[in-house]
């Protein structure tokens, strides 16, 4: 039977809560992996597993239950092995990387921040800042609308001015939040979002992050913000460079 992997940790660990259970239907009970001072936090693996909500909240609950005792690296969902003997030898191959990483990520959570325009705001705030623009829109609404290559003019500058907008409001937003996070993780971009940004950041500082991110919101009524956090530091756990050649489990991580 394949085995699971939620994350990585030192064999010091504390002790797993008794009777914690994972992915799977049933869910499999969770127990740990150790070798040569790493332990890997898994369970059998249920077959056709599908990243469905019940067993997203398992694989991001087991992790929340290891984390709280100590630095677990987590790994993505539906990181599977061949077999427990696979794991112990990826946490070989790979244990000066994963020891590094539990060093750096030691007392640290990820914040990730989302940002993305008001359409009826910014279009105010576009139109305020261009004076070709608004010059051009009262010229159209004087003339009864303005003919069709008018208006198709003006939608163009429109579109240009909001596009340009976005770039400048990212940046923003980044050097708002990024002196107060030890790391910054470009997310996948997305037509939905402006940025997509996630913060490494020491907890014993994230109501000063989260603050900056408050601060932020005020100041810049045109945008909206989505926070997602404290979570694991999923952006943060950096692939080691020999398991990901030889693609086993644990080969990085990813947000869900």
């Amino acid at each position: 039977m394949s085995t699971y992997v939620y994350g990585i940790t030192a064999s010091s660990h504390p002790a797993l809560p008794e009777g914690m259970e994972g992915v799977g239907d049933p869910p499999r009970p969770v127990r740990v992996l150790t070798e040569g001072g790493l332990a890997a936090v898994v369970s059998d693996a249920p077959e056709g597993l599908r990243p469905e909500r019940k067993d997203l909240l398992a694989h991001r609950n087991v992790l929340a239950e290891a984390g709280a005792a100590a630095v677990v690296l987590p790994m993505r969902f539906g990181s599977l092995a061949e077999d427990d003997a696979s794991v112990t030898d990826v946490l070989a191959g790979g244990a000066d990387h994963y020891r590094e990483r539990l060093g750096a990520l030691d007392g640290k959570v990820e914040y990730n921040v989302k940002g993305t325009h008001q359409e009826e705001a910014v279009l105010h705030r576009v139109m305020a800042e261009n004076a070709e623009i608004r010059s051009m829109s009262e010229a159209n609404r004087r003339s009864g609308g303005g003919s069709y290559d008018d208006r198709l003019r003006l939608g163009e500058m429109v579109v240009a001015a909001v596009k340009a907008r976005e770039v400048e409001d990212a940046a923003d937003l980044r050097r708002a939040l990024e002196s107060g996070a030890d790391d910054l993780s470009l997310g996948p971009g997305s037509s939905g979002w402006l940025a997509n940004l996630s913060f490494l950041v020491d907890r014993g500082t994230a109501e000063h992050f989260l603050a900056a991110v408050e601060e932020f919101r005020k100041g810049h009524p045109h945008i909206e913000l989505r926070v997602n956090g404290p979570l694991p530091p999923y952006s943060f756990v950096e692939p080691d460079p020999a398991e990901h050649a030889r693609g086993t489990a644990g080969s990085g991580a990813a947000r869900e």
